[in-house]
């Protein structure tokens, strides 16, 4: 899933270099809102890791609905599929695969995002033992600090999940590096 202001072709490049066998269907959703200066979103932004709960939530109810009847069309179980992105889409990773109200997925690709903190937001860590999750962030991320990389790791870490963590010396970027762990990760969500 993209970052902020973004669009759903953003990552689309990233697919070739996860999946470089091309066994895996990848999917690329667009953020529902749009907001100056312009592309999608998936919420508003009031505080980094507080999303506006009002157009989180809607959010999150219209992607859970999305990924439910895509994966449906496409026959493909929840636990049969990983979720990542970027930034936005990472918060949007996270909420997906953790909330208590949805499926267990088979894993986590987090790129220089956050757990996201709303009220109302109930997450599942302790059934998701085992969950393999790769976290990277940017050292010198001044869009989400990297504070927030290392608090998803800690949290994720101390429920059990089997987390792949790495910080880079760059910016709200993704680098070399984090995708290759990304892809290690990956391969073992899925290794058949």
């Amino acid at each position: 899933m993209h970052g902020r202001g973004a669009n759903e072709f953003d990552l689309e490049p990233l697919l070739s270099v996860l999946d470089r066998e091309q066994r895996l269907v990848g999917i690329l959703p667009r953020g529902p809102i749009t907001l100056p200066p312009g592309g999608a979103h998936w919420y508003v932004v009031r505080q980094v890791g507080y999303p506006d709960p009002d157009t989180f939530f809607t959010t999150f109810e219209r992607a859970s609905t999305w990924l439910d009847a895509i994966l449906a069309e496409l026959a493909v179980p929840p636990e049969r599929t990983v979720l990542g992105g970027f930034s936005q889409g990472a918060v949007m990773s996270y909420t997906l695969g953790l909330a208590a109200s949805r499926p267990k997925p088979a894993g986590i690709l987090a790129l220089s995002g956050f757990i996201p903190r709303v009220e109302g937001l109930e997450l599942d860590l302790a059934s998701r033992a085992g969950l393999p999750v790769s976290i990277s962030h940017g050292a010198n991320d001044p869009v989400i600090g990297a504070q927030w990389g290392r608090d998803a790791r800690d949290r994720l870490v101390k429920a059990g999940l089997d987390v792949r963590y790495r910080e880079d010396p760059v910016d709200h970027t993704i680098t070399p590096k984090a995708l290759a762990q990304a892809r290690d990760a990956l391969e073992e969500a899925l290794p058949d």
